[in-house]
């Protein structure tokens, strides 16, 4: 199937999915779109087992021409998260810098061991001979919330200030964070007796630091172009040039491409808006990105919907996944409680008395996730992974994004 006709499907299911989910059930659209692909994803694949109809097969066809890794980590994922940072209050996050900058490195680190140690206790009580490595790598890519499942959640979850900017800034630079802990631990799992202390140290660096350094590099370029000329054509095409170009080449040179998109845009989106920007090419800016950012959350929720046909499911695979869901969420809470533990301790900064556990609640997983469970190597490792991974997936973004506000606001009063 040709590249032009996977396009137009798959925009039309997110059409269709979308109206469905407006005049029917009345859910946030991304979740409503998600629940609605699993359903039609799992009624082919009843009537392919019933034999009467064979979707099944024409619907795992198709989507096998799509590369859901290459689609989201090499395309949706610069739009959607420039859209994200661009709203982002710099000032709000400057505020909690510590806090944000201590969940997503120092929890994120945390969780990978954390998740890694119980899934190999796991793994193994049920008869998988997973080595502990790849437990690692399981917990490196699980471990890192998606900024693009947590802010499209945020939107509609009518929660305090301070908590979003909390949860919405994790979640913006733990991905940058999360893909590098996990390229490190894949090369050492590859290629074991070639990877040094060194190495590794050199690896975050150029991947966390050179992503910053060249997110602000692309940021002041942006702010440069955009201060010279008033047309909001002009200045939309500068905005998709920096998102599009800037990612290309920050994987290039082998930095944090996420990282270095977070940062343009809260350059873009503070700075950029205030001083770069006439009253006109504010709304028409904001109108564009906001209505991208809508249409490709839509289509990324559908693909995760329809994904759940390209699986292999079995029994085993699919209880490992259950299993896992509660462990992930006392990682969580454990990766999240210990450094607001020590931040209450060595600063006066007030927390909220349940702050731990909204952030645990808060902390969704969702495609970066699949997106690396899908690179992993192929073979049993990776087919138990996959499933765990997208079960994990599919109760965060269902029943945590669901009740994220409802149990925030709860804990709150």
């Amino acid at each position: 199937m040709g590249l032009i006709n996977l396009i137009a499907i798959i925009l039309t299911l997110s059409a269709v999915f979308s109206y469905i989910n407006f005049r029917f059930i009345g859910l946030p659209t991304t979740i409503g779109v998600m629940l609605i692909a699993l359903v039609v994803s799992f009624g082919f694949i009843l009537l392919g087992e019933l034999g009467i109809v064979d979707l099944h097969r024409f619907a795992e066809k198709m989507l096998s021409g799509i590369d859901f890794n290459k689609a989201l980590m090499d395309g949706m994922l610069s739009f959607l998260l420039f859209a994200g940072a661009l709203h982002v209050s710099a000032k709000d996050l400057a505020a909690m810098k510590w806090t944000i900058g201590v969940l997503a490195t120092l929890g994120v680190a945390l969780s990978t061991f954390v998740v890694g140690g119980m899934m190999f206790v796991l793994l193994t009580v049920l008869g998988f001979n997973v080595p502990f490595m790849y437990c690692l790598l399981f917990g490196a890519l699980i471990s890192p919330t998606d900024p693009i499942a947590v802010m499209s959640t945020l939107k509609n979850a009518g929660i305090g200030k301070s908590l979003e900017t909390k949860i919405a800034g994790e979640s913006l630079f733990n991905d940058g964070v999360g893909v590098a802990v996990f390229v490190v631990i894949l090369s050492i799992v590859l290629q074991p007796e070639q990877v040094s202390v060194a190495q590794v140290a050199l690896i975050f660096a150029q991947e966390a630091v050179g992503g910053i350094i060249f997110g602000l590099a692309l940021g002041a370029l942006g702010f440069y172009l955009l201060k010279s000329v008033d047309n909001y054509q002009v200045e939309i095409l500068i905005t998709l040039a920096l998102v599009m170009g800037g990612y290309a080449l920050a994987l290039e040179m082998h930095t944090s491409g996420p990282i270095a998109v977070v940062v343009a845009g809260l350059l873009i989106g503070n700075h950029g808006r205030a001083y770069a920007m006439s009253i006109v090419t504010r709304q028409r800016l904001d109108n564009f990105w906001e209505l991208l950012d809508e249409i490709l959350n839509v289509v990324l929720f559908v693909l995760i919907g329809l994904e759940v046909l390209v699986l292999q499911f079995n029994g085993a695979y699919l209880l490992a996944g259950l299993l896992a869901i509660p462990l992930i969420l006392l990682a969580r809470f454990i990766s999240v409680g210990i450094p607001i533990t020590l931040l209450r301790a060595l600063t006066t900064w007030a927390y909220s008395a349940h702050v731990v556990k909204i952030l645990t609640w808060g902390g969704l997983r969702g495609g970066i996730s699949v997106a690396l469970a899908l690179t992993l190597p192929s073979g049993a490792e990776r087919d138990i992974f996959l499933v765990m991974t997208y079960t994990i997936v599919i109760f965060s973004i269902i029943v945590q994004g669901l009740t994220i506000g409802r149990v925030a606001r709860r804990l709150s009063r």
